[in-house]
């Protein structure tokens, strides 16, 4: 029997669609149950032009209507196939960092081009702009203002000194060691839930977000309770270290796919050598000997560390081996940029720690955000979260342990300099390998041990050559200056 007069249905395999024309009451109807249902298609119509052009509009709409809908379901098929990997991955997030670095560039070459700052007015908008594009040149400050002279504390006895330092180095260690143990938790083990079912976690961008939102509320919190210098630097330029600091974290954790958790921590060690060659490619910074000495023995220890790591699992492949020396690399190269780039940025404008924490994780917050909501990450990784609450607890205390572990390094080099700073950090990572080999039961060879030891030997001789150098350098401008 043939189907009445324009009535039109459609072959659709996925999620079966049978679409019918307006001359039935019920025209559109959808079944969920998932089976293959063949319908004829036949059209029984008059010709186009004697057919009233409301018909012509209904055949248009259902057919616009399928070819959407199958063209959805390609889309999302396809971005699922290249989450899969880590190729593809990172290809889907640069492209949504691009969708608003793009608009970005043009609305900055505009706003300066067109001379936006000798026309803006003093309302809210305007100084929104201005800050972003131009920021606040030091000219325009009250540097003579005695309201800002401060007088300096006064000296602190030995056992006071003894004090804030164990309390620097307890807060550095344990948020540091219990993030690291969390960070291998939640990227290489399985959740369970009540209901018996199990899950993999495996979003890294997630965990980047969750880890700067809290850093930057943090941030933005104590910038409002305390009183900081002047901010003057374009807001703008905190995009480039803020993109290389999501990068790096996002290398990170996705290195922990490929790689045990002890290669990576060595990694981190490691990476003095990239941020020697990205300082002398963005700064034209000019090393001493011994670093270039480090740096060689360090790339040594890391190359006997990684051979033995390989020895130690047989029966790991060389292209998820390989794989993994890719990320870590990336993840060095732009946590080199990271640094060098914010040095730069503190030589320039004189921005507090707190001030560029709460630049780089808000610029990071809209990024992640951004790419996780096109897509479709986001909700995904929200019902992970419920369907396993260890998940959330895990991720909790995580970002917790990173935004805690922020504000401690900015309170220790204040307090204490870099070099003590540094100390604590080279520590931490040795504990971290012997924590991780522990919990999670990693081997390690002979070769891989004599690597660890070679690779911290290397930085804790630089840390002292460092330190001498300064103070023979301070002994020798003394005299000039006891002649003044």
């Amino acid at each position: 029997m043939k189907p009445p007069l324009g009535v039109s249905t459609y072959i659709f395999s996925s999620s079966t669609l049978t679409l019918c024309s307006p001359r039935c009451p019920d025209l559109l109807h959808i079944k969920k149950h998932k089976r293959k249902m063949k319908i004829l298609y036949e059209t029984a119509m008059s010709p186009l032009n004697l057919m009233p052009l409301y018909r012509v509009w209904h055949e248009v709409i259902l057919v616009i209507l399928i070819a959407y809908m199958n063209q959805t379901r390609m889309t999302d098929y396809t971005l699922a196939g290249l989450s899969e990997s880590w190729v593809g991955s990172l290809t889907l997030n640069l492209l949504c960092y691009a969708t608003v670095f793009v608009p970005g560039y043009f609305l900055i070459w505009y706003f300066k081009k067109s001379k936006y700052i000798e026309r803006a007015g003093s309302g809210l908008v305007p100084r929104l702009i201005t800050s972003c594009v131009y920021g606040q040149s030091y000219d325009k400050l009250a540097t003579t203002d005695p309201s800002h002279t401060r007088s300096l504390p006064p000296e602190k006895t030995l056992s006071a000194k003894c004090m804030q330092l164990s309390f620097c180095f307890l807060g550095l260690q344990v948020s540091y060691l219990t993030w690291g143990v969390l960070q291998e938790k939640i990227m290489t083990k399985e959740y369970h839930n009540s209901e018996g079912s199990i899950g993999h976690f495996k979003d890294s961008q997630f965990l980047v977000f969750v880890n700067r939102i809290l850093a930057f509320m943090l941030a933005a919190m104590y910038l409002t309770c305390s009183r900081q210098p002047r901010h003057t630097a374009p807001i703008y330029k905190y995009s480039y270290c803020s993109f290389s600091n999501i990068m790096s974290s996002w290398c990170q954790y996705e290195a922990l796919k490929y790689v045990t958790f002890p290669t990576q921590v060595l990694a981190k060690a490691s990476k003095v050598i990239p941020t020697m060659i990205m300082g002398k490619i963005i700064a034209s910074k000019k090393y001493e000997y011994y670093e270039y000495v480090t740096a060689v023995l360090i790339s040594i220890g890391m190359t006997l560390f990684l051979l033995g790591s390989t020895e130690a699992h047989g029966t790991t492949s060389s292209s998820t081996t390989m794989s993994g020396v890719i990320i870590l690399v990336g993840y060095m190269s732009f946590d080199a940029f990271t640094s060098n780039w914010q040095g730069e940025l503190f030589t320039q404008h004189k921005m507090s720690s707190v001030q560029m924490m709460c630049g780089v994780n808000l610029f990071s917050c809209l990024l992640t955000t951004t790419s996780l909501m096109q897509q479709g990450t986001f909700s995904l990784s929200l019902q992970f979260m419920l369907t396993y609450p260890a998940f959330f607890w895990d991720s909790l205390i995580l970002s917790v342990c990173s935004a805690t572990g922020q504000l401690f390094i900015y309170y220790t080099i204040s307090v204490f300099g870099p070099v003590v700073f540094i100390i604590i950090m080279t520590i931490r990572q040795g504990l971290a390998i012997l924590l991780s080999c522990f919990i999670y039961s990693h081997p390690v060879t002979l070769m891989g041990i004599l690597g660890i030891l070679l690779v911290f030997t290397a930085i804790f001789l630089r840390i002292y050559c460092s330190h001498r150098l300064k103070q023979v350098q301070q002994r020798k401008t003394l005299p000039d200056t006891t002649k003044v």
